[in-house]
């Protein structure tokens, strides 16, 4: 048996016991995994000293299988080391290790493998096992430097307590892996408790346990009826806008009503509230859309339903956010299998604009909101480099090696959406971040070629 080693190397300006202490909270994991593979973690137990287990479900070889890991070595600040004992390698052992240089921290992770069934093992190696780790460890490197930096920034403020709505959606599971790995708790706020970390409510029946929000530092209101999961039937819309309006109200009255009330509510809305304004430059002091359109009276409604939290005197921020890039939901991920067969292309003429931001930038907007004292009202989240819908599609192909050249008729997005398609595949928003940037926020991925090559694995 053969055994290939990959070494990747970053170097971190935070010191070696924070570097240590930031892979050992709950949420690091999630945020090293790459968005394009297939993962789920199913059992961990202990931190990273030897014999700490984790238990994983991967996606190899066109079948789902079982991963077991257990850390083998361990020098508390400086290294540990986990190995496969059950798996889809003949061989598997990763090595992280943390050394001092300078101000800061030499990262090095180290990986020696070797794939399961011999000469096809070793073929399928040279092709193809060895990128794959070279684009998993390079993900994760950058990951690591652009979360200590930002978790840095703000390392004169305390930990936070921070409960979560829509803690399950693409947005909440990547902002509470975010915040725990930078050690901040986080509450989620679930119809159904499965862990003893979460509060029960149920806006539906306007239930809710409201002592056990009492002192929390910080309430992020993300929960709603997905509005792109089906055509909008008149039930439908009622749905989705009580989802936001009425709950919205809801849990700000509760907040409103504590007798120890969080610092901030960052409550969610959406660039939608503009309306299609075409090639207009939009920015948070640009007018809402009309009443007659939909989507911007149901963001205006949204927003409104936090007044009772702002009237008793707490912070509250609202993230109009745009279109959210990512693999793992969204857009992105609808788009990935056309575009990958070959037969994706521009939506009806193609020239509307498309305002988006990355998973990472929306997550860590957030996080600027929850610490930024004088931010109040709304915030554009969307990157400064929005895109025309023909970009976009020419963009994609051109990052995934695909033709994006058949367009989908407006009419047949129409026929097969309803209204639905005018107000958001077919709208043209073009909004700018414009308060993000006057106060200082650095964009991780502010152009979109970039952003997908990262989200996607896919080197320039």
């Amino acid at each position: 048996m053969r055994v290939h080693t990959v070494e990747r190397s970053t170097f971190v300006s935070q010191m070696p016991a924070e570097v240590y202490a930031w892979h050992s909270r709950p949420g690091a994991f999630e945020r090293l995994t790459p968005p394009w593979e297939r993962v789920e973690l199913l059992e961990r137990s202990g931190g990273l000293e030897r014999g700490a287990r984790t238990v994983l479900r991967v996606r190899a070889g066109g079948r789902w299988m079982r991963w077991v890991a257990v850390h083998q070595d361990h020098e508390a600040g400086r290294r540990f080391v986990d190995a496969q004992v059950e798996g889809p390698f003949a061989h598997w052992r990763h090595s992280h290790e943390f050394a001092p240089e300078g101000d800061g921290t030499r990262v090095t992770d180290r990986i020696e493998y070797a794939p399961p069934f011999g000469l096809v093992g070793a073929m399928a190696d040279r092709w193809s096992v060895r990128r794959k780790i070279e684009r998993l460890l390079a993900y994760r490197h950058t990951v690591l430097a652009d979360d200590l930096a930002a978790h840095a920034r703000f390392r004169g403020h305390p930990r936070l307590r921070v409960a979560i709505t829509g803690a399950t959606g693409l947005i909440g599971r990547a902002l509470r892996a975010f915040l725990t790995s930078g050690g901040h708790d986080v509450i989620p706020l679930v119809r159904r408790r499965t862990a003893a970390e979460d509060v029960a409510w149920d806006p539906d029946s306007a239930t809710i346990d409201a002592g056990a929000l009492e002192g929390v530092d910080a309430v992020v209101h993300l929960a709603g009826e997905n509005v792109a999961a089906g055509r909008w039937t008149a039930a439908r819309k009622r749905r989705i806008v009580e989802s936001r309006t009425s709950a919205t109200r809801f849990l700000a009255t509760t907040l409103a009503r504590l007798a120890r009330p969080p610092g901030i509510l960052v409550s969610a809305s959406a660039v939608g509230i503009y309306g299609p304004r075409g090639d207009e430059v939009l920015t948070e002091s640009s007018a809402p859309g009309p009443d007659a359109d939909f989507f911007a009276r149901l963001a205006r409604e949204w927003e409104t339903g936090a007044d009772p939290a702002r009237q008793a005197g707490i912070r509250v921020a609202h993230p109009r956010f745009g279109v959210v890039l990512s693999p793992r939901g969204g857009a992105l991920a609808k788009l990935l299998l056309p575009f990958r067969a070959g037969v994706g292309g521009p939506l009806g003429n193609g020239r509307m604009w498309m305002s988006w931001v990355s998973l990472d930038d929306a997550v860590a907007a957030i996080q600027h909101a929850l610490f930024t004292t004088d931010l109040t009202g709304p915030f554009n989240v969307v990157a400064p480099g929005p895109v025309t819908n023909r970009q976009f599609a020419a963009t994609l192909g051109r990052v995934l090696h695909r033709p994006a050249a058949l367009p989908v008729p407006a009419a047949a997005l129409r026929l097969a959406f309803g209204e639905m398609a005018d107000a958001t595949v077919l709208a043209s928003i073009r909004v700018l971040p414009r308060v993000l940037e006057e106060q200082g926020y650095m964009f991780r991925h502010p152009q979109l070629e970039p952003t997908l090559r990262y989200l996607l694995g896919r080197a320039s």
